[in-house]
């Protein structure tokens, strides 16, 4: 990667990878791509160059491509899960026919594209412990609907045309930067703004339901590391699993009050939400990903609730 294009760096994951990939390659190198109203800020508006960059407007994106000699796209547009449940039109238009036009600019001018995929891509007839990495994806909402298609048609961009496409499966993803904006595992950031904040945590997603989660830090480098990875050691492309830590509300809940003792919670369930989480991974097995790039998080569930205390409360006052 030499030249890097964001598109959707204002975003929950974006805003965070476009400083990480700023730190690391240089603020003239990666450019901040945002739609208008989503127009980026402060240092990461300061920090390097940003330009408007529709994912349904291939040309431009294009004409962004070719102005800063880009080699590398993240395409980060996409509506987080319960999001799309209410606008499956949308979620569809934006994370599918955008990712053809980005895929398409990619073909035209030679570039590698990440577009993360997710747990949400799996369903109710996966194997829940230990998912495997190459297994049955029959996911029943439109965000799962979408990562897969966006799994297969990346792979598709790859073999026919020889895009270098590359993903990962997210799991639930954990920051004290961004607030949570509609996603199922968005309890895992909550229940540390209610511990911080002295307030009882209502619980949406019920006792006993394992989910895989990453830490911000961990979820960076893993979106860095795969597009630094050596392309000749890749037996897959698209739709790495990483994990790095599985626990349930209860767990979370008694990580945090070995350091609030005070902290209260008591279970609301949402139904959408819940039916959501019952169709995702307990666990993902990511040996493939530990194996052909040498994916390996630096945080678990102790260290990054120590972490994400120390940050919020800071940030909090």
């Amino acid at each position: 990667m030499r030249n890097i294009l964001i598109i959707g760096s204002t975003g929950q994951i974006g805003s965070e990878l476009t400083r990480e990939l700023r730190a690391s390659y240089g603020g003239s190198h990666v450019v901040a791509g945002y739609i208008v109203g989503a127009e980026p800020k402060g240092d990461l508006l300061e920090g390097g160059p940003s330009a408007i960059t529709d994912v349904m407007d291939g040309q431009h994106i294009a004409e962004v491509v070719k102005e800063y000699k880009i080699d590398t796209i993240y395409n980060l547009a996409a509506l987080l899960s319960v999001v799309a449940e209410s606008r499956p039109r949308l979620a569809w238009k934006i994370g599918i026919d955008g990712l053809w036009k980005v895929l398409e600019v990619a073909r035209e001018n030679h570039c590698a594209v990440f577009t993360p995929s997710s747990i949400g891509s799996f369903g109710a007839d996966t194997p829940h412990d230990n998912t495997p990495q190459d297994t049955i994806q029959r996911p029943r909402t439109i965000y799962g609907i979408s990562k897969v298609t966006t799994e297969l048609l990346s792979d598709y961009y790859h073999l026919k045309y020889g895009v270098d496409t590359r993903s990962v499966r997210f799991p639930g993803v954990i920051s004290y930067v961004t607030p949570p904006g509609g996603g199922t595992t968005d309890y895992a950031v909550d229940i540390y703004y209610s511990a911080v904040r002295g307030e009882k945590f209502i619980c949406p997603i019920g006792k006993g339901t394992l989910m895989d989660m990453i830490y911000m830090p961990d979820a960076l480098k893993a979106a860095i590391d795969i597009m630094e990875a050596d392309p000749t050691r890749l037996i897959h492309h698209n739709g790495f699993n990483v994990a790095s830590m599985s626990f349930d509300p209860e767990t979370i809940f008694q990580a945090i009050k070995k350091h609030v003792p005070q902290f209260e919670m008591e279970y609301l369930v949402d139904p959408l939400k819940q039916s959501i989480a019952d169709s995702w991974p307990n666990k993902m097995d990511d040996t493939c990903a530990r194996q052909e790039w040498d994916w390996q998080p630096n945080y678990d569930l102790d260290s990054m609730t120590e972490d994400m205390l120390k940050h919020l409360r800071e940030k909090l006052g």
